[in-house]
């Protein structure tokens, strides 16, 4: 079971709905001929997708346009056998295709740099949003107890330069957008793209949403997580058995697909936040990762010799990042990353990896200096930041950085 829900299942449980946030409409498997030519004639035109947990669809070319119903007869059948990111869809339906004189990028999550929610929005969404400039989106804090008001939405659009006579209109919609993040126990709710018609009717058009599963909200909601296929990667096969061999300390990961930044992250809910800011910033971290709860020095030690095996020879950097632990020995923890680190290039070869490290704690000083003695005798660039630089921050960094070394190789 994933707490994580796809545009399909947030369509089919009418969540958007329930918060009066317009959507399109759609048609799913088992698929009757004469249902799905009716929906074409009245539509005009369709969009196939895949049901999968993967943001990379568009790229490979599983999401495609259609207007005759034994075309896409024929896309849903090979879009279904297509394996993406290594994941095979669940399903594959067919949505209303929007016409849209302009896409909106929209996300809500929990931001450390604010110390509670946040919202994002930039009006050049699309497939392209990993490459909208900082100067084109904008994130603000929402307090979590007065929300997100009609006042607050215009004034981030104008900042934007959002055409005037939308303003009204999408703020209305954002207020409801932040309704359903907060009521429902979400953590994480992105809309790419809003497609807004030529008559200015916006339509909120691809969900992506991460819930919470011990907020009180989502547990006295009624709302079901799907179940996705149980395709994984050997790393992940690797990583969950060594995560089930002890109950001291945790190695949870989750394959992203990605491809530059090799992520040790830690924090629970931190470890997500980090997450999301590298995929906003364009960083492609290639997994998910939660190494927190104290774990001893043979549990951090093979848990990083496992990422470094599989991923350090291909990445462009390692990020080392987490909040500000309560209890975890920042020293301990630091000094098995460090020996995996020194054991890998005994071992396989030199790393050559720029390293990234953020980290807050008890022996935080004593844990960077370890950090500190290890890159150095390895020879490799790092840049370390304290408690006192957020998280995102870090992440945006390191996304950043990433970016300017892929150009330097070009």
């Amino acid at each position: 079971m994933s707490n994580v829900m796809t545009e399909l299942s947030v369509l089919e449980q009418g969540l958007p709905q329930r918060f009066d946030i317009p959507v399109p409409e759609y048609i799913t498997e088992p698929l009757k001929r004469n249902e799905l030519r009716a929906a074409l004639e009245t539509w005009g035109k369709g969009v196939v997708k895949p049901d999968i947990l993967t943001g990379k669809r568009g790229k490979a070319g599983a999401v495609v346009s259609v207007a005759d119903p034994e075309e896409a007869m024929k896309e849903m059948r090979r879009i279904m056998g297509l394996e993406i990111e290594g994941r095979s869809p669940a399903r594959t339906y067919i949505v209303q295709s929007i016409p849209a004189d302009m896409e909106i990028y929209t996300a809500i999550t929990y931001n450390s740099h604010f110390l509670g929610p946040s919202f994002t929005c930039s009006l050049e969404g699309g497939m392209a949003v990993e490459s909208i400039p900082p100067e084109k989106k904008t994130t603000i804090p929402v307090d979590v107890y007065k929300g997100l008001d009609a006042y607050q939405a215009s004034e981030l659009l104008e900042k934007l330069e959002c055409p005037q006579e939308l303003i009204s209109i999408l703020s209305r919609a954002f207020v409801n957008y932040w309704d359903l993040f907060i009521s429902t126990g979400m953590r994480l709710c992105e809309v790419n793209p809003w497609r807004i018609t030529p008559n200015g009717k916006p339509y909120a058009c691809d969900w992506k949403v991460i819930f919470d599963t011990e907020n009180f909200k989502f547990r006295n909601s009624d709302i079901i997580l799907p179940e996705y296929s149980s395709d994984i990667s050997t790393f992940e096969e690797e990583m969950s058995a060594w995560n089930a061999s002890s109950h001291r300390g945790q190695a949870h990961v989750s394959d992203l697909g990605g491809k530059r930044i090799l992520p040790i992250l830690f924090g629970g809910g931190a470890s997500t936040i980090i997450t999301e800011e590298l995929l906003t910033a364009g960083g492609d971290p290639i997994f998910l990762s939660d190494f927190g709860g104290n774990p001893p020095y043979e549990r951090m030690f093979g848990a990083a010799r496992i990422c470094f095996k599989h991923y350090l020879s291909s990445a462009s950097l390692l990020l080392v990042l987490g909040g500000k632990a309560n209890n975890t020995m920042i020293d301990v923890t630091f000094k098995a990353i460090a020996d995996a680190l020194i054991d890998y290039s005994e071992t396989v070869g030199p790393v050559t990896c720029p390293v990234v490290i953020g980290r807050g704690g008890p022996h935080l000083v004593q844990g960077m200096n370890i950090m500190k003695e290890a890159l150095e005798s390895l020879q490799l660039p790092y840049i370390i930041f304290g408690p006192d630089t957020p998280v995102s921050l870090v992440a945006e960094y390191a996304a950043r950085l990433t970016a300017s070394l892929g150009k330097k190789k070009k």
